[in-house]
């Protein structure tokens, strides 16, 4: 696993994402917002696949993608190599809420499958965790609407996409 430390890196960390769809959005959203990297871990499926590529349109043929099937150990190296790794997740009293949370790089977003998110485990591993806050009855959003809230968050924060990107 080489990672490069030229730019500000951004890779995502899928754990056990159940839904082929949910995998397929996430590629997609990835592309748009410039992740470098996605990382497929435990029982999340993987391209070739019909349900990801109906979705991700494919993105998952140029989004350079690596299955492992041990997170921890993946976290373990990122992490060696400088990657900061931060959990989407809600944690009581250790979450912080996404608009007060500033994005440092290199860095892993590490999302968790539904409906039961991220095992401790994992969570003890990451430099920070953060939430989206809900104002609604429902305490969570789909994995791929998480992800997209979350990546147009590090990607408005420090890519500056519209100034980059004029159209």
């Amino acid at each position: 696993m080489a990672v490069k430390k030229s730019k500000k890196e951004f890779y995502v960390i899928c754990q056990n994402i159940r839904s082929l769809f949910n995998v397929g959005s996430i590629f997609r959203t990835a592309d748009a917002f410039g992740a470098d990297r996605i990382y497929l871990t435990g029982i999340t499926g993987r391209p070739p696949r019909k349900e990801i590529s109906k979705v991700a349109l494919g993105a998952e043929g140029y989004i350079h993608w690596e299955y492992h099937r041990q997170p921890a150990r993946l976290i373990k190296a990122l992490k060696k190599n400088g990657v900061r790794i931060v959990a989407l997740e809600q944690v009581k009293n250790k979450s912080i809420d996404m608009r007060k949370w500033k994005p440092k790089f290199p860095m892993a977003l590490i999302l968790g499958y539904e409906p039961k998110g991220l095992p401790k485990s994992l969570i003890k591993l990451c430099d920070d965790v953060v939430e989206i806050s809900m104002f609604g009855e429902k305490e969570s959003l789909n994995v791929g609407v998480a992800f997209g809230v979350a990546a147009n968050h590090i990607a408005g924060a420090t890519f500056n996409i519209l100034a980059q990107h004029p159209h």
